[in-house]
């Protein structure tokens, strides 16, 4: 199993912007076929863990609706990350942001956590109003 060390964390006002960058140790991204998949979740306090954003290396890719339009994610094979990007933040997007990697996601379940084999510690998103 690849290790995944998510970074980014910060206390942005509403409004802000921030990215998060998930960077996989193991093989490179480029050796993955087409039902790898890497994606972010979150987890606020009280709740349950929620999905955010994947990408498939098929090409697909899905968004959560709260953050469509807001949130984009991105890789970089040259630096085995992957990045979510995170405009127009609010206080409702403060959590605990996870990445997470699967090996053989199938787009039916791209956004149920069981999905992936391998996860990050998490790093902390705060948006104050």
């Amino acid at each position: 199993q690849e290790q995944l060390v998510e970074s980014g964390r910060g206390l942005v006002q509403a409004g802000g912007s921030l990215r998060l960058s998930c960077a996989a140790s193991g093989r490179p991204f480029s050796t993955y076929g087409s039902s790898y998949a890497m994606g972010w979740f979150r987890q606020a306090p009280g709740k349950e863990r929620e999905f955010v954003a994947v990408m498939k290396w098929s090409g697909t890719i899905y968004y959560t609706d709260s953050v469509k339009g807001r949130f984009t994610i991105s890789r970089d094979n040259a630096k085995n990350t992957v990045y979510l990007q995170m405009n127009t933040l609010k206080p409702e997007d403060t959590a605990v942001y996870f990445c997470a990697a699967g090996r053989r996601a199938i787009v039916t379940t791209l956004t149920k956590s069981s999905t992936y084999d391998s996860w990050g510690q998490g790093t902390q998103v705060t948006v104050s109003s």
